[in-house]
């Protein structure tokens, strides 16, 4: 019968802690992997005297681009809490085309193009809006129909999520146009562009070829 040497007991004594010890590193490796050093959102924590891992934000705090300084802008008043009485940008023929484009995506389907608020929701039966050309309108301030916009009124919800506050001044600008011209004479329009008063261009489809010939 042979007997182990004592080296070889030694070697295997070496061979068995190594295995150990990988073995735990191993499984250390893994639960680390499992179990993240990080709180969860709303986890509870031991750390903090209010036991909430989620910390709230320092008083104060300003998310980058929504710090709103100024209020005029924000919320269509003065600093008397009045409705602002003209458009607090400059309108350019930018400004008007970009309202008009919000205008007839946002507005046109109760107050209609036009304006007068026959859109086609109205012609399915739901409740008409005034039109803007009433003479109580017409003499309305311009950030009332912004705050109209931002915080709804009667039974037309608010439009702050789809429409950006720059957009709503857009709205407003191109409001103001549809009830100018509604009063506009020959005499308002630029003499250089008169003469397409009378001699409009032909509807697109009229213009040059189709495409199919």
């Amino acid at each position: 019968m042979r007997t182990e040497t004592s080296a070889a007991r030694v070697l295997r004594g070496v061979l068995a802690a190594a295995v150990l010890v990988s073995a735990a590193a191993l499984a250390g490796c893994r639960q680390d992997m499992h179990q993240a050093p990080r709180y969860d959102p709303l986890e509870q924590s031991d750390f903090f005297a209010d036991q909430r891992a989620s910390r709230p934000l320092v008083e104060g705090t300003v998310a980058r681009g929504h710090l709103r300084a100024d209020k005029a802008f924000y919320t269509g008043k003065g600093p008397d809490g009045a409705f602002l009485a003209r458009v607090p940008v400059p309108v350019t023929r930018e400004v008007l085309l970009r309202g008009q484009e919000r205008f007839n995506i946002y507005c046109s389907p109760c107050h209609a193009a036009t304006g007068e608020g026959n859109g086609m929701i109205v012609q399915r039966g739901f409740k008409a809006p005034p039109s803007f050309h009433i003479d109580r309108l017409r003499q309305e301030r311009d950030g009332y129909f912004y705050d109209v916009m931002t915080n709804g009124f009667g039974v037309m919800q608010d439009y702050a999520a789809q429409l950006k506050p720059e957009d709503r001044w857009a709205v407003v600008a191109y409001l103001r146009a549809l009830q100018f011209s509604r009063q506009a004479t020959v005499a308002d329009v630029p003499e250089a562009e008169r003469e397409q008063l009378d001699n409009p261009a032909p509807p697109a489809a009229q213009q040059g070829t189709t495409g199919h010939e």
